[in-house]
């Protein structure tokens, strides 16, 4: 009786990259990542880190090269539930509480923890009916953080995730990622800083014009 053949790549990059005013951001650019695993994209400022998890969130087009979500070509719509971008623009509303805007994404991407489990996961309890304008940088952060634990999503798009947190905080991105991983979920993470993740080396794509 023959093997069933080996499930394709989550998500797949064949010869990909983007142009801005006719010059190279970056590309062309190969790289696959399966189930359980974490890739740390690099590059320099203006190398194209933001821009590739806009394109591969399916939010930004590209004329050069494909992009495949299990093992097919990925459009706008193919796969959105499975994948969650956390990007510079954390996407929260300051005149709405903590947990107002937690709920709000709970109706968008429910079926993970609760929203006091995920506030409390994040190290806001207590903090859950302030206003997020008044909260600390590193506070609305946690925030958005907490958003993941929201939804069982397979793919995290996370553009620099360890920005605007102290070393608690950056302890916390870890532990949730390693948890994530441990789960069969994947990652790519942007990151200027060193990073060092729990349970071994992340693949590693550099971003070059």
């Amino acid at each position: 009786m023959n093997a069933a053949p080996p499930a394709p790549p989550l998500l797949e990059a064949r010869r990909l990259g983007f142009d801005r005013r006719d010059e190279v951001v970056f590309g062309p650019l190969d790289f696959a990542l399966h189930d359980g695993e974490l890739a740390l994209v690099e590059g320099d400022n203006g190398s194209g880190k933001t821009t590739l998890l806009r394109i591969l969130a399916g939010l930004l087009h590209t004329e050069h090269g494909e992009v495949l979500w299990r093992g097919e070509t990925m459009r706008r719509d193919r796969g959105i539930g499975e994948r969650l971008l956390l990007g510079h623009q954390l996407g929260l509303k300051g005149e709405l509480t903590s947990r107002e805007n937690l709920q709000v994404a709970q109706g968008l991407h429910g079926g993970g923890a609760s929203v006091a489990e995920a506030l409390a996961r994040v190290g806001l309890a207590g903090y859950e009916d302030e206003p997020v304008r008044t909260l600390s940088a590193g506070q609305k952060k946690r925030t958005a953080l907490a958003r993941l634990l929201l939804a069982r999503t397979a793919l995290w798009l996370l553009d620099e995730p360890y920005a605007n947190l102290d070393r608690a905080g950056i302890a916390l991105v870890n532990d949730m990622l390693a948890a994530h991983i441990r789960a069969g979920g994947a990652a790519l993470v942007t990151s200027h800083g060193a990073v060092s993740f729990h349970g071994g080396t992340p693949t590693r794509i550099r971003l070059h014009a």
